[in-house]
């Protein structure tokens, strides 16, 4: 595979990740998947950047797992893959790095976003999607368990009842749905989703860095906290914040009425 099934943009503070597979619906192979998470980590890294976007080339945005070299061997009478080697190895390292960049990571859904292409862009922290796009758990289709943290994000979006319906039966919704129920943050018109999206992004990156990612770090963790561990650690992570020179200028901002300016990227 050529690096060039992921491209990638910086301009401004944001960096644009776009995967780049258009004649296979940007369906993801091994190699994609380490260069994408390898390509996250390195703009995590860069201090010029303050906001990634995901977004895919052409008419999807990712059809999942290319599932054609897999076919071959099956075909050529090989014996059944080893899938955990795959998720093990290329998709939770990828889902983690994820949810764990200190950059927030803004999703443009462009097309069709299916079996992990979804449960990718589900795991971004602001997803807004095209009218025409739709959002399909299609693993029941071939006999496989939700994968790509699937099975994690989907209730905590969308609610067990609506995340066992599309999971069990693999129906496909449409962004205007998927915007009612929860499971993304905005649904736009087809020829408004890259301007909306850069709309956010480029909020986010003139935003408080280091607040926006204490804010992902308490929503993660909140998720698996009782109570008494979250308030624990809402207290820790804004004696940090507080401590901040983007604490310190959005005070005097607000004390002077201006508007802050936590820095040039």
């Amino acid at each position: 595979m050529s690096e060039d099934a992921i491209l990638t943009e910086a301009a401004g503070g944001i960096a644009t990740i776009t995967l780049n597979r258009p004649d296979k619906l940007n369906a993801f192979t091994a190699d994609m998947l380490t260069t994408l998470r390898r390509t996250l980590e390195q703009a995590d890294a860069d201090k010029a950047v303050g906001a990634v976007i995901l977004t895919g080339a052409g008419r999807a945005f990712c059809a999942g797992q290319d599932l054609s070299e897999r076919a071959m061997s099956m075909q050529d009478g090989g014996g059944p893959p080893d899938l955990s080697v795959t998720i093990g190895e290329y998709y939770n390292p990828l889902i983690r790095t994820i949810r764990g960049l200190q950059l927030p990571v803004v999703c443009a859904v462009n097309g069709v976003a299916a079996g992990a292409g979804a449960n990718v862009a589900l795991a971004c922290d602001i997803v807004i999607a095209a009218r025409s796009a739709s959002f399909i758990e299609a693993f029941c289709k071939i006999g496989l368990v939700l994968d790509a943290g699937g099975s994690y994000h989907l209730p905590r979006l969308v609610g067990r009842a609506r995340a066992a319906g599309m999971a069990l039966l693999g129906d496909r919704i449409d962004a205007e749905k998927a915007a009612e129920w929860g499971l993304i943050w905005q649904c736009v018109d087809d020829e408004e989703l890259m301007t909306a999206t850069g709309d956010i992004a480029r909020q986010l990156a003139d935003g408080p860095s280091q607040g926006l990612g204490r804010i992902k770090q308490a929503l993660n963790a909140s998720l698996t906290n009782g109570l008494d561990e979250q308030l624990d650690l809402e207290r820790d992570l804004q004696k940090i914040c507080g401590e901040s020179d983007d604490y310190r200028e959005g005070v005097m901002a607000f004390m002077e009425k201006r508007k802050p300016d936590f820095g040039d990227r």
